[in-house]
């Protein structure tokens, strides 16, 4: 069955950061529409990054959507988490410098959450600092990554240890790009999307359990609901905390279990949003321990979590030693304390810093292993 593009309408929303305030564009066809990117280009240059996988499908659209007589270069680089490094970032330097891009230059990025990362970060730091457009073509970092300015690339001790905050111009989310994401991809993404419902809206989670089929259908209308309202969540916490000194960290549940299990098996060979399933699960039974939540809300939890397609338990081969060894690594942890997201009750996410010992130890030895 080809699955056609939906009429839903096209919804906006705003990050609001003083100066730094840029606009959230959500909706189908924007990659081809001309309007749109032309008032975030700093100047006459643009450089389109994507990779191998997304470059066949969308980047004549994209390119199609700026207008005539700018310089406009193209970088295709590998996909997948594990080419998220400084090597990769440096093939983006290389080209702005061999095409002769000056500081008003603009850098659209094109894929999913790892180029967007790397993008941002290159943008942050060539000539101290240039413009650069967000494109999102996956669920994940549509809702997520896309939104927010946290940029960076991973090391080989631990997720995102290397980055800088920078904001883009703009996120335009053309939710046609959907209809091409893999099954996988899309339950990678429905854990972020669960995420928010999780820690700052309650009500939100129940319609998620409602539509979950429609989304994981491709539902135009369900997953633009689904989409804005997760960006209008996290708008919210950036607004309130850029970098991340407090309340962003509830952006976080699951991450710290979850980024253990990507340093673990090596990145990308469990998706972003599959070791978040499981961690944002892992975190709940935590809860559960300290008295927060009860029996029959966890297993709420986990129903919606299957329901999305995620797994309910972690690598067979790791360690609850192992688990504890890359948490401690975790950027949120102050003076060796392990900062864990936990919840104390639906919708209301707490940054908890005082797990007794013996108690996380025990929920890293039972959790299940598959």
């Amino acid at each position: 069955m080809t699955l056609m593009p939906s009429p839903a309408p096209q919804r906006s929303l705003q990050v609001a950061l003083g100066e730094r305030s840029y606009p959230i564009h959500i909706g189908p066809g924007m990659l081809g529409d001309a309007t749109l990117l032309s008032p975030y280009l700093a100047g006459s240059q643009v450089m389109i990054v994507t990779n191998e996988t997304v470059a066949p499908r969308y980047l004549a659209r994209c390119r199609q959507g700026l207008p005539e007589g700018l310089e406009v270069e193209e970088l295709v680089l590998p996909d997948g988490e594990a080419t998220k490094t400084l090597e990769s970032v440096s093939r983006i330097w290389d080209a702005l410098l061999a095409a002769g891009f000056n500081r008003r230059c603009t850098l659209i990025a094109l894929g999913g959450g790892v180029i967007g990362d790397m993008v941002g970060f290159a943008a942050a730091c060539y000539q101290r600092g240039v413009a650069f457009i967000q494109v999102p073509t996956t669920l994940l970092s549509q809702v997520d990554s896309s939104v927010g300015g946290k940029t960076g690339v991973n090391h080989s001790r631990g997720k995102n240890m290397i980055g800088a905050f920078w904001q883009p111009q703009a996120v335009l989310i053309d939710t046609d790009t959907l209809l091409t994401l893999p099954p996988r991809e899309l339950s990678a993404g429905l854990a972020e999307v669960i995420k928010y419902g999780l820690i700052r809206d309650a009500g939100f989670l129940g319609w998620l359990e409602e539509n979950m089929s429609a989304l994981r259908d491709l539902d135009a209308a369900a997953l633009t609901q689904a989409i804005e309202r997760s960006c209008t969540i996290k708008a919210e916490i950036v607004a309130e905390d850029e970098t991340e000194q407090g309340v962003r960290a509830l952006l976080n549940l699951g991450h710290t279990f979850g980024h253990a299990i990507e340093a673990h098996q090596g990145y990308g060979n469990w998706l972003h949003g599959e070791a978040v399933g499981a961690g944002m699960l892992m975190a709940v039974e935590l809860s559960q321990r300290l008295g927060w939540l009860s029996a029959p809300e966890v297993a709420r939890i986990a129903a919606v979590i299957e329901a999305a397609g995620l797994p309910l338990s972690a690598p067979a081969d790791m360690s609850a030693e192992d688990f504890l060894a890359l948490m401690r690594l975790d950027k949120k942890n102050i003076d060796s304390r392990l900062r864990l997201i936990l919840l104390a009750a639906l919708g209301d996410a707490r940054v908890h810093d005082e797990t007794p010992p013996e108690l996380l130890a025990e929920l890293l030895t039972a959790f299940p292993r598959r």
